[in-house]
């Protein structure tokens, strides 16, 4: 009796291990990929300081990131991404359902666009178009969602009859489609003109680089500089929300720089 126990016992350890290291091994795999979240979360938001402390310290440093920055960023406790956006699409389609007023289609398509679902916002748009045709933000908006369809001539006309009755609407941000849209086109000097409308009421780094971007091309480098140092020169002193949003820009507005 007491060797068959034995035998049992022993024939059990080699299964206890290797299922303890394949649970290990799992709950590794799943370590690594939460840490490759809260670096990538890090980079997003420009945490650098903690973008050190994560890579430094890998064993701990992530969990301390998910309750000290991103849970606070959120603003809520846990939630997966895109869980609000969800819950606000799906709340939108109801009052569409139930009242179908042009407010709701705007703001659905609003969602969409901020999602980078340009195809599903022109529909939103188109629908709250035929329900209050003179709106003019869902005009701008219907015209820079097919702007970034490629459907360049007719969110041409869009715009332009947006900025022709506001020159600042949405704080000179149609007026930068506009001028996207023309520059598309080939229409540079009427471009360059729509630009320097949005550089002489705003301090846009999407603006001043563009503008600076066709003087370049026109060959007044000159010209071009003092925008390109303006925009690097501001960047370092922009609220951090900004500085994110920019930052593209700020990286071309150097380049650009380099060669002039």
């Amino acid at each position: 009796m007491f060797d068959i126990t034995m035998d049992n016992e022993s024939e059990s350890l080699p299964f206890l291990f290797s299922v303890f290291h394949a649970s290990f091994g799992i709950v590794g795999v799943l370590f690594l990929v939460f840490s490759l979240w809260m670096i990538i979360h890090a980079i997003w938001k420009q945490e650098w300081i903690w973008l050190v402390i994560l890579l430094i310290f890998p064993a701990i440093s992530p969990i301390l990131y998910f309750f000290m920055v991103y849970v606070q960023a959120s603003g809520h406790g846990f939630e997966l991404p895109g869980a609000s956006n969800r819950r606000r699409i799906k709340e939108l389609q109801t009052k569409i359902h139930n009242l179908d007023k042009a407010v709701f289609h705007a703001q659905l398509g609003d969602i969409y666009f901020e999602q980078g679902k340009f195809a599903k916002a022109e529909t939103c748009y188109r629908a709250a178009l035929e329900r209050d045709s003179d709106d003019i933000d869902t005009q701008s908006h219907l015209g820079q969602s097919l702007l970034r369809q490629g459907k360049t001539q007719e969110a041409l006309t869009m715009l332009k009859s947006v900025v022709s009755v506001d020159p600042r609407h949405e704080y000179g941000y149609t007026m930068m489609a506009y001028a996207e849209a023309l520059g598309s086109i080939g229409q540079k000097a009427e471009a360059r003109a729509a630009w320097e409308k949005v550089v002489a009421a705003n301090t846009y780094a999407r603006a001043r680089v563009q503008l600076a971007e066709l003087l370049i091309g026109e060959g007044k480098q000159a010209d071009a500089r003092p925008l390109l140092d303006e925009t690097i020169a501001d960047a370092a002193h922009t609220p951090k929300f900004q500085r994110q949003r920019e930052s593209v820009w700020v990286r071309k507005a150097k380049r650009l720089r380099r060669k002039t």
